[in-house]
């Protein structure tokens, strides 16, 4: 590049020849004294060394030249100013080419205005200065001048003892800006708009101003440290040589490269502070609704607070997806669980607060409850420091009164906590390699259809996917794969959960688990958990097995279909409840498993399939559905595939409703459950009262309530051998158990007949 070629502009100023008017002895501004009729001045027409030539005697201290006409400074525009002297008597002086600079008819101060001096030391011999001048701090400029000014009036200057003659060749001001230019690639580069890289003067408008001035050519950043104070946009493609600093409020959005390795360059390759900032703009920049990894593994050593990125919003609604890249955890001692004790009182009437906490100040958000009468996976969804309040994810089964409680605060790779809300946040193909030291994801307290997709959570210390609150409100977990840090520990000892949720309407689907304590506590109603595979065996003998999925609220209105459920089961409670005796409602109402392969190997003969679990009394189904199921046990048989766990309480089995459990396939179990189930009698002797047993049968051992068909499948017999063609009665709810039906007849008979008995009404 070449102004004087490609624009036309004219650099070198007008020559001696053409008078000394053009020649100040000031600084060059109009109305300076000029040369003009000067004494002490002449013009030389025939010089041997420079032709025409200007003769100047020093008459003072620093004794000045300067072209009175504009030349202007351009953004990315280098000038070099050169001068040829010799002195011909007198004392020698120094020479140094010299400037002044303005934005219009203003001086611009604090700028570096001479270039450097160099000593005449004969007579006749000619001698070369020159200077280079320019926008941009580089190395071989020597007036750095910067953005403000906009000409500049040059010369030089003499300096030295006075009385001395030397003749000056005219000045020559030449384009030298290819000196600094890039052969093959067409950049803008920062420090020719302002930017210093010294880390510690705000370079923020010179950035801007490079981007603006790019016109789709490439912004570089050349090594050095650029602090920027203030949130910077490229709206250009940008390279990094070398790296920024920002306030943590400040905003770096790369909009034609936003991708989490142009950040990591961004910030020097700090892959925490780079990952921090690019989601800072992704949820501040409207130019882009992903970030991309590109497939990089970031390195943390200690948890991602979101929302401490993200200073300047506590909650945000816009679709924004995280993706394609793996998030580890690196060993350095910051992992550790914080964990709180604390006394503190609840009451039922009050179900969703603890009040009174003890030293509420070092509770954390986010941290697990326990203590007796708390349920599974129950958080701190805030505290209120003032109020010595801790509110609740769930409310306590059976916890009123004063107690000491545990508060563990588990680390995740990245933790929502910090936000009041986040909606349609989406997470795919990211692996969280947690390393046995972290956990994978905590979800904000408050939001709506957060996206979980084809992920891994490798060997979470704690926990894969928490959530504190209701930031899961209609959440979709798709194709995600949670493997456990816990494989060789006997399924009881394991502590793990590889996901819980607490709002309504989640999509659990095709994801696959192994080995946690549990693969899901689900505290919501409405869910939809189909086509996963989630195993939780051991190696121990008639082992014991644990929940894959357990349901905490008995009116659950929720669909498991088409899943795997390997060496664990589907539990089924109330534990949300802080009176949980039955008074009133459905009851365990609607749930729907159906199409399910279950396989269990190497337990104990008791274990099952289906546990209803209630914490109080007077419960009953109300509203169950388990057909078209696989229920398989290998290495022996199991007594039964569905079982009360009466732990606290048992059903109310004379009150269950619309329960359907048909069409199911058994393999090795004992007794496999049906409603309602078909029984064949031979009544082989008389009797006016036939006793037909359910043969254990009817699910959860239940009683006989109904009897919806009686057929007689041969001729009715009486004592003498004689047909009689009676019409018996059935009266169900009979026997110890009260699982058996009695026929009753108007006289002894004998005879063959098949009932359909219903264990509910």
């Amino acid at each position: 590049m070449n102004i004087a070629v490609t624009q036309g502009v004219e650099l070198s100023p007008t020559p001696f020849s053409q008078g000394l008017n053009h020649w100040s002895r000031g600084d060059g501004t109009p109305g300076s004294d000029s040369y003009d009729s000067l004494p002490t001045a002449a013009f030389v027409p025939a010089d041997q060394d420079f032709g025409g030539a200007l003769e100047l005697q020093k008459t003072e201290a620093t004794q000045k030249l300067r072209y009175m006409g504009n030349t202007p400074i351009l953004p990315g525009v280098y000038l070099r100013v050169t001068a040829r002297v010799k002195a011909l008597s007198g004392p020698l002086p120094a020479v140094r080419i010299a400037a002044w600079a303005g934005r219009g008819a203003q001086a611009v101060t604090g700028l570096p205005l001479q270039g450097p001096a160099r000593a005449l030391t004969s007579y006749g011999a000619v001698v070369e200065v020159s200077a280079i001048v320019g926008t941009g701090t580089r190395q071989g400029v020597d007036m750095p001048w910067g953005m403000e000014p906009t000409l500049g009036h040059f010369g030089l200057d003499l300096t030295g003892p006075v009385g001395g003659v030397v003749r000056i060749d005219d000045l020559q001001i030449e384009d030298v800006s290819q000196v600094f230019l890039r052969d093959m690639l067409a950049m803008v580069d920062v420090r020719d708009y302002g930017a210093t890289g010294n880390g510690s003067t705000d370079d923020s408008a010179a950035f801007e101003a490079a981007d603006a001035a790019a016109q789709g050519r490439t912004v570089l950043v050349p090594a050095g440290t650029f602090r920027l104070a203030n949130s910077v946009t490229f709206d250009s493609h940008v390279r990094f040589e070398g790296q920024v600093t920002m306030p943590a409020a400040a905003i770096l959005s790369l909009t034609k490269d936003f991708h989490l390795p142009a950040y990591i360059d961004a910030f020097g390759g700090d892959e925490t502070l780079a990952l921090s900032k690019a989601l800072q703009s992704l949820l501040n920049n409207a130019d882009h609704e992903s970030l991309d990894l590109a497939g990089r593994r970031v390195s943390l050593m200690a948890p991602l607070d979101v929302a401490a990125a993200v200073v300047n919003r506590s909650t945000y609604a816009q679709r924004r997806v995280l993706r394609n890249g793996q998030i580890r955890a690196e060993e350095s001692g910051t992992w550790a669980p914080r964990t709180v004790t604390s006394q503190a009182s609840y009451a039922a009437a009050d179900p969703w607060r603890l009040t009174n906490v003890v030293n509420v100040a070092n509770v954390q958000v986010g941290s697990l409850v326990t203590a007796a009468g708390v349920g599974r996976e129950i958080y701190v969804k805030s505290v209120n420091v003032a109020a010595r309040e801790v509110a609740l994810s769930q409310p306590l089964s059976d916890a009123a009164g004063t107690q000491t409680y545990t508060f563990s605060r588990f680390r995740y790779l990245l933790d929502f906590a910090g936000f009041e809300k986040l909606e349609k946040f989406e997470i795919e193909d990211v692996e969280f390699q947690c390393s046995a030291l972290a956990s994978g994801v905590m979800l904000p307290p408050l939001g709506t259809v957060n996206v979980i997709r084809n992920c891994v959570f490798n060997r979470p210390g704690h926990r894969g996917i928490t959530s504190i609150g209701e930031g899961c409100q209609g959440l979709l977990l798709d194709h995600n794969q949670f493997i456990s840090a816990e494989p060789d520990l006997a399924t009881q000892a394991r502590q793990s959960v590889a996901l819980n949720t607490n709002a309504n309407d989640v999509k659990i689907r095709n994801n696959r688990a192994s080995q946690f304590r549990h693969f899901a506590v689900v505290s919501g109603a409405h869910s939809v958990i189909s086509g996963n595979h989630f195993f939780q065996g051991d190696d121990t003998a008639s082992g014991i097995r644990s929940a894959g999925v357990v349901l905490c609220l008995r009116a659950c209105n929720a669909t498991i279909s088409g899943n795997y459920v390997d060496n664990c089961f589907i539990e089924w409670t109330n534990e949300r409840e802080p009176d949980p005796d039955f008074s009133g409602g459905f009851g365990f109402a609607g749930l729907s498993v159906t199409n399910n392969v279950f396989l269990c190997s190497n337990v104990a003969a008791w274990f099952s399939f289906l546990v209803v679990k209630p914490y109080g009394t007077g419960h009953m189904v109300n509203g169950l559905n388990v057909s078209g199921n696989l229920f398989r046990s290998v290495g022996g048989q199991i007594d039964r595939v569905e079982r009360v766990d009466t732990s606290f309480a048992g059903l109310n089995l004379s009150a269950m409703r619309r329960v359907f459990v048909h069409s199911n396939t058994y393999h090795n179990i004992q007794t496999g459950a049906e409603n309602p189930v078909t029984v064949s009698h031979a009544q082989n002797s008389h009797a006016a009262t036939w006793v037909v047993g359910t043969g254990g049968k009817l699910p959860f051992d239940g009683v006989a309530q109904e009897v919806e068909s009686l057929v007689l499948r041969s001729r009715p017999r009486n004592g003498a051998n004689v047909s009689a063609h009676h019409m018996p009665y059935a009266q169900p709810g009979e026997g110890p158990g009260q699982d058996q039906v009695h026929v009753i007849w108007p006289e002894p008979m004998r005879g063959d007949l098949t009932l359909r008995v219903r264990m509910d009404l």
